[in-house]
Formats: structure tokens, C-alpha cells, sequence
């Protein structure tokens, strides 16, 4: 490894003689088995052997927390600016803390206090970082998964140190108290422990943790259909819409949100992703960027909803933001809407309708918008088109709840033919 990093027989010799070379050769090795390229593992390398020499690390055994390593770090390169000047590159000051960090994880040697959340942020960083550049997933799949990560291991140090420390039975209840204490149904469970299972999947990959967990993580079956899709009646969509006539910034900003959600059935991430330049006020065009197939689809801009967001444009929309989204909070500091959000504009105008729904949040009006158009008759290509379905069993599920329809093939005879 440092012959082929290394050229030079002193350079060379410096690192093989230093302290702890089998634990700065074994994590190079697995960095270069991670796909590292030797432009990034020369540096790397340099950095360990400074690293090690400001940490002490030859000299204790015990775990370092995170603050205590970025304080060291941060004394050292106060005093020596120049070591992270242009000729070294790519190497920059906030990189060495982070190094150091992710090289005591993969030592086992990072005390992780339950008050510090920086350095399982580096799990999730990493984890983030393998879904964006080698699995290609989309920004709304990258969230939902690292908040299901961070969620779970924020509990998981309260009592614990280390990654490697963890079992399947751990693994287990972290994953149950979804259901049992926070009130999870079995999909969202479903869905927490799939995140979960990617995640150790990776882990084991990177070696923080035993291997073999990942495979014998189980979810709850969640049968076929078993969620069919429930929304509103277009009735009571109306008077939820009824719900945001007046005049003030946050009146009109929920009013065009919600006719997004209804009108053209968009997701919760489209609708916050939707950027000033999304609207084409010429050619009277509305392009949505899809959360799922990560592609765009334009839609003509329905007169009443382009009536809504010109009004919230330029009445309720703050003018001097420098955000390029079109849906903003209304209270301070002004930012785009948080994943959270949309659900909460729509179930806090849904709810006291008092109507049998299973959900309250924007999905509740996309299938509203779903069995309307199944009503008037169009075909589920055409439906599965217009809500951006990448595959027809999804659209399939919404014939499944158009009882009148139901009713009106089960009352059909054959007549004459039988």
C-alpha cells in the first residue's frame, strides 16, 4: 500500500515506522476496497499519521468524543494555517476533523456522548452520501431514509457507545416502539425498517458493525391492497378549500397548495419543490418536478389554480426572499416549507370535517383527485398519466375503491348472450 502511495524511500519509511501502522494500513486497505482512488488515499494517509499524533492515540486506548477530537484539531490548525494551503490540494480544515472521526469509528475508538448527535451524523452523511452517488436515489427517498436512520440512532446512543455493541434484538425494539409507542400502522413500520435495513446493509458494508444483521431484520407484512386508497368526496374537497377564502399571506398560500394537491393530485415533495421558474406564465405552464423517476412533467395551468398562486405570488409571498420556491412559511425566519409541512396545512383544514378518513394529509386529496377523474370516465392509463404512476398495478388500486362503478358492472347482464 505505501509503496505504491509513496515513491519516495524516506516518505515511505516515515509512515511504516510510526505508531500505529497495522491500524493506518488496515483502514487504507478498506478505503481502497471502498473505491477510494490513490489521489484521495495519499492525502488520507498523510492526514493519519497527523492525526495520531495530535490525538495521542499511541498512548491511551480509551475512546475520544467527537468534541474532544475537533478541539484538539482545531487548536493544532489554528497555529498552522499553511497546512491546509493550495499546494495540498483538495485538503481543507473542515475535511481533518471528519477524517479523524470516521477513522476512530472503523477503530472502535469514538466515545459517542448522549448528549453529542455530530458524530452519528457522520454515519448518516456517509449513508446519505452512497444513496446519492452509487444508488442514484432520488432527494425525497435520500431524506425520508436518513431521518428514519437519525431517528434511530438518536435512540440507540442514549444507552449505548459504539455500533459495533449493537444485536438484532436491539436492532428489533428499535424498530417496534414505531408501532407500540409512537403509533405507527404497519405500512409506516414497513417503511421505517426497510430504511433501516439499508442502512445496516451499508454498515456491515463499511464495517461498523458484525455483519449478518442487516439480513434477519423483519417488517410487518403489509398484505396487497390491504391500504386502499381513501380520500374525500370532491364535495368535501370543496369545502375544504372553502376553508382558505380571505385574504391574508397564510389563507392564500394554503389555498394554492391545497388546488395543487387536488386538482393535479401532486405529491407533498412536489408541491415544496416547485420553484418560481417552474411556472411559465406565457405559455400558461405548470412543469412539476416528479419525486419518483427524478423526471419533469408539464401540465397545462388550470385557470382557478394559477388565480391562486398569482394571488399568493403577490400578496402573500414574501417579496425580498431569496429562496426560488414558490410555497414559503409566513412566520420568521422565512424558508421553504420542511418535509412536515404540507401534511400539517392540509390535516389542520381536513380534520374538523370530521370525515371517516384514514389520513389527513396531502395523499388524502391526491386520491381524491384519483377517483374523480375515475368517475368521469377516464381510463387508468390516462389516470396513472396525470399523477405521474410509473407503473399501471399503482393506478390499478383505484378501481378497487370506485364502488359505484363496482355496483354498476355487478347489476350488468349478459341479456341475449346467455
Amino acid at each position: 500500500m505505501f509503496d505504491r502511495l509513496f515513491p519516495r524511500h524516506q516518505t515511505r519509511e516515515r509512515h511504516i515506522t510510526s505508531p500505529l501502522f497495522q491500524e493506518r494500513l488496515d483502514y487504507l486497505q478498506h478505503c481502497a476496497a471502498e473505491g477510494y482512488a490513490s489521489t484521495t488515499l495519499r492525502p488520507l494517509a498523510t492526514d493519519l499519521l497527523l492525526i495520531q499524533n495530535l490525538l495521542g492515540l499511541p498512548e491511551s486506548s480509551q475512546r475520544l468524543e467527537p468534541a474532544t477530537v475537533r478541539a484538539a484539531i482545531d487548536k493544532w490548525a489554528t497555529r498552522e494555517p499553511k497546512y491546509f494551503s493550495h499546494k495540498n490540494g483538495r485538503r481543507c480544515r473542515e475535511n481533518l476533523p471528519q477524517r479523524a472521526i470516521r477513522w476512530l469509528l472503523y477503530m472502535d475508538r469514538l466515545q459517542i456522548s448522549r448528549s453529542d448527535t455530530s458524530a452519528y451524523s457522520v454515519f448518516i452523511e456517509d449513508f446519505a452520501g452512497y444513496m446519492r452517488q452509487q444508488r442514484g436515489l432520488s432527494e425525497e427517498t435520500i431524506k425520508g431514509r436518513s431521518w428514519c436512520v437519525e431517528d434511530f440512532l438518536r435512540w440507540f446512543f442514549r444507552d449505548h457507545l459504539s455500533l459495533s455493541d449493537i444485536t438484532i434484538a436491539e436492532i428489533d425494539e428499535g424498530i417496534a416502539r414505531k408501532g407500540r409507542d409512537h403509533g405507527y400502522g404497519r405500512s409506516s413500520v414497513k417503511v421505517y425498517a426497510s430504511g433501516i435495513r439499508a442502512f445496516f446493509r451499508h454498515a456491515e458494508r463499511k464495517g461498523w458493525c458484525r455483519r449478518g444483521l442487516a439480513d434477519v431484520i423483519e417488517s410487518p407484512r403489509v398484505y396487497q391492497y390491504e391500504g386502499l386508497p381513501s380520500g374525500p368526496s370532491w364535495e368535501d374537497v370543496q369545502r375544504v378549500i372553502a376553508t382558505t377564502e380571505g385574504g391574508r399571506p397564510k389563507e392564500l398560500r394554503d389555498r394554492a397548495m391545497l388546488l395543487l394537491f387536488a386538482v393535479y393530485g401532486m405529491r407533498s415533495g412536489e408541491v415544496r419543490s416547485l420553484k418560481l421558474e417552474s411556472l411559465d406564465w406565457a405559455k400558461n405552464l405548470i412543469s412539476v418536478p416528479r419525486t419518483k423517476g427524478r423526471r419533469i412533467q408539464c401540465y397545462p395551468l388550470v385557470e382557478t389554480v394559477g388565480e391562486a398562486i398569482l394571488r399568493y405570488l403577490e400578496g402573500g409571498r414574501p417579496n425580498s426572499s431569496k429562496y426560488r420556491e414558490v410555497f414559503l412559511t409566513v412566520e420568521a425566519p422565512i424558508q421553504p416549507l420542511r418535509g412536515s409541512s404540507a401534511w400539517t396545512i392540509v390535516a389542520k383544514r381536513l380534520r374538523p370535517l370530521g370525515l371517516p378518513l384514514r389520513q389527513h394529509g396531502p395523499h388524502a386529496l391526491r386520491h381524491a383527485c384519483a377517483t374523480r377523474l375515475l368517475a368521469e370516465g377516464l381510463s387508468l392509463k390516462e389516470i396513472g398519466d396525470h399523477l405521474g404512476h410509473r407503473a399501471p398495478k399503482v393506478t390499478a388500486a383505484y378501481a378497487k375503491v370506485d364502488i359505484t362503478g363496482l355496483r354498476e358492472a355487478a347489476n350488468f347482464t349478459l341479456g341475449d348472450l346467455v
